[in-house]
């Protein structure tokens, strides 16, 4: 939910990963995800200049993937039928459980950006951006959620409907709750919290009822460059 609580719990045919062999059952693992700081970066970007920022949410993220090894599962047991206990599956595409599936979705999304006319940062895997005449899009992703952003309504319509269609998506509108951030977007800039982290992290030690205390400081500090530490 766009605050961060849990909507429905999904149930999931998974593999063993851990059974798979290095050079036969998978190669290449790593896939990567956005830094905070990119994010950061991001939600500054837009406050300076106005921008609206959306997100996506892609729904069943890892079965998006494309193998590229051949690879045998066993069936569950509760779906083994008697007599035919000794078939197995031959996924054509990534299961969650898989070494390789983070890899083969982020491969997957990648070969969709670039196709599309996107360029792929050169400091940050995951960040693409688009330029169409003066304007941009710019989009960043982290596993199977994607925030984005655009000095255009029209690039952003036409990106929403392109993901639409291209991947089963849930489209979140205005960017609420993206990794444990709470952010608000008001005319006047972005508002960005962790309050629910922090009630989370007080339950989690029984610090709920804990009372508040003050942290002193100087009201008329007055801040400069020189001030930060090495």
């Amino acid at each position: 939910m766009i605050d961060g609580s849990i909507q429905r719990h999904k149930e999931r045919l998974v593999e063993k990963g851990y059974a798979q062999q290095r050079g036969i059952d998978y190669n290449e693992t790593y896939a990567p995800v956005a830094r905070f700081d990119t994010i950061i970066t991001i939600l500054a970007l837009t406050t300076k200049y106005k921008w609206l920022v959306y997100q996506f949410d892609v729904k069943s993220t890892f079965l998006k993937g494309e193998l590229k090894e051949d690879l045998y599962v066993h069936e569950p047991q509760v779906y083994e039928e008697i007599e035919n206990e000794h078939k197995v599956y031959k996924p054509k595409k990534a299961l969650y459980g898989l070494k390789q599936t983070p890899r083969a979705w982020y491969s997957r999304i990648v070969t969709y950006f670039l196709k599309k006319g996107f360029n792929r940062s050169e400091n940050e895997h995951t960040l693409y951006i688009k330029s169409n005449g003066n304007d941009i899009i710019i989009v960043c992703l982290y596993v199977d959620d994607l925030i984005y952003t655009s000095s255009s309504n029209l690039l952003v319509e036409d990106l929403r409907e392109a993901m639409m269609t291209e991947f089963e998506m849930t489209d979140l509108g205005l960017l609420h709750y993206f990794l444990g951030i709470e952010v608000t977007q008001m005319s006047d800039g972005i508002f960005i919290s962790q309050e629910k982290y922090v009630s989370n992290l007080l339950k989690k030690w029984k610090m709920g009822n804990c009372k508040p205390m003050s942290t002193p400081m100087n009201t008329n500090e007055k801040l400069s460059v020189e001030d930060g530490g090495e």
